[in-house]
């Protein structure tokens, strides 16, 4: 058994962090190795962001977030990843989990102690897995049963040992389930039968199922704000997004004036800028653009902002740092290029780190856990 590896301790002595080498003016990318002095490292605020380009899928690159999102480790976890999706994380426990499917197809999870770099279980998980959450104590996983799968169930997981404790019945085709700071549990699915046009809610003590809708279409990525009283969705066919009340039920609809001419398929990413002033959208896969909106009144959308990729395809997910400092706009599923940094406050693009869409934050003072975001650009104006 390994002991326990004080973090600050550990990237004194033992890891450099990788500067900033000039790609281009706009777009720098990470490289050249330093070593920080001892003081600097009594907090860190750290990125952990699971690799999907094909060298690396599957392992975690850790970023310096303060300090020019330079490298500061890459964890060996697990082979045969074929398809990452999805990721969360315990301030309770320290554990982090990486939801993923092999390349024949098995939907697997395995389990990392973030104080060891330690994988402490991998294992399958029937019928499959995908963008999955966690209980705010860090004992229960919530991982749906694939997006292309015909289960009508998600799995509860005991997050000790993956072992499944029970299923929630509601729909085929789960997808995104996310856990936001006001609960309750949230699940959207990728059925063609007409229960995809529904947002549900889970009721996470009697795993009583509710619902919101429908939509004008199959919702994808959607993001809830911290009091669980709207919700921004991507919807199928729609080139822009739709907003939900959730207490009254209220749906609205939010228009791209200026899109590209031609079938919007699905917009592919969004959420809220932490302080809900904003929240950003991904275009679709041709287009390379991310667009802004005015949320100073949720239920009145207003597009504020277009902002340029520098690929030539649009991005697959976004999320925030827990500051609302920076942006990170991932790209393709598994694509080879690196994901976007964004100044979230001037929407400058700043930099890339690695190819990753699947990416959460970890604060930590004087090696013990302090914070952790959610993969989800959850609302976190109210905390």
């Amino acid at each position: 058994m390994r002991r326990r590896v004080v973090i600050s301790a550990f990237l004194t002595v033992a890891v450099g962090l990788v500067g900033w080498i000039a790609v281009d003016a706009r777009f720098p990318l990470f490289s050249e190795t330093q070593m920080l002095p001892t003081n600097a490292l009594s907090t860190l605020r750290a990125l952990y962001a699971v690799n999907q380009a094909s060298a690396m899928r599957g392992s975690i690159s850790v970023y310096d977030i303060d300090r020019g999102h330079r490298l500061v480790k890459t964890i060996s976890t697990v082979p045969n990843v074929d398809d990452v999706r999805g990721v969360a994380v315990s301030a309770v426990t320290g554990k982090l989990y990486v939801s993923y499917r092999t390349h024949s197809g098995v939907g697997m999870i395995y389990c990392l102690s973030v104080y060891q770099d330690v994988v402490l279980w991998n294992r399958a998980i029937k019928p499959d897995v995908d963008r999955l959450s966690i209980h705010p104590n860090g004992r229960l996983l919530y991982v749906p049963t694939w997006e292309g799968g015909s289960a009508d169930y998600i799995n509860v997981l005991d997050a000790d040992s993956g072992d499944v404790v029970r299923e929630v019945n509601f729909s085929n085709r789960s997808h995104d389930t996310q856990f936001p700071l006001s609960g309750p549990l949230f699940q959207e699915t990728k059925a063609t039968d007409g229960s995809g046009n529904y947002l549900y809610m889970i009721d996470p003590s009697s795993y009583a199922v509710s619902r919101i809708g429908p939509y004008s279409g199959v919702l994808g990525p959607y993001a809830v704000d911290s009091v669980s009283r709207h919700v921004v969705n991507n919807v199928t066919g729609l080139w822009g997004m739709q907003v939900a009340d959730i207490k009254t039920g209220q749906i609205v609809s939010a228009s791209i004036p200026r899109h590209p001419l031609k079938e919007p398929g699905l917009l592919h990413g969004i959420g809220w800028i932490p302080d809900e002033s904003e929240v950003w959208e991904n275009s679709s896969d041709s287009d390379p653009h991310v667009y802004v909106w005015d949320m100073l009144d949720p239920m009145v959308p207003k597009l504020k902002e277009q902002l340029s990729l520098r690929g030539k395809h649009g991005g697959h997910w976004l999320t925030f740092d827990l500051k609302g400092a920076y942006a990170y706009i991932a790209p393709e599923k598994n694509s080879e290029d690196g994901t976007e940094v964004f100044d979230a406050q001037t929407h400058r693009a700043v930099g890339s780190i690695g190819s990753s869409e699947d990416i959460v934050e970890i604060d930590f003072t004087d090696g013990v856990i302090t914070g952790t975001s959610d993969q989800y650009a959850i609302g976190r104006a109210a905390r």
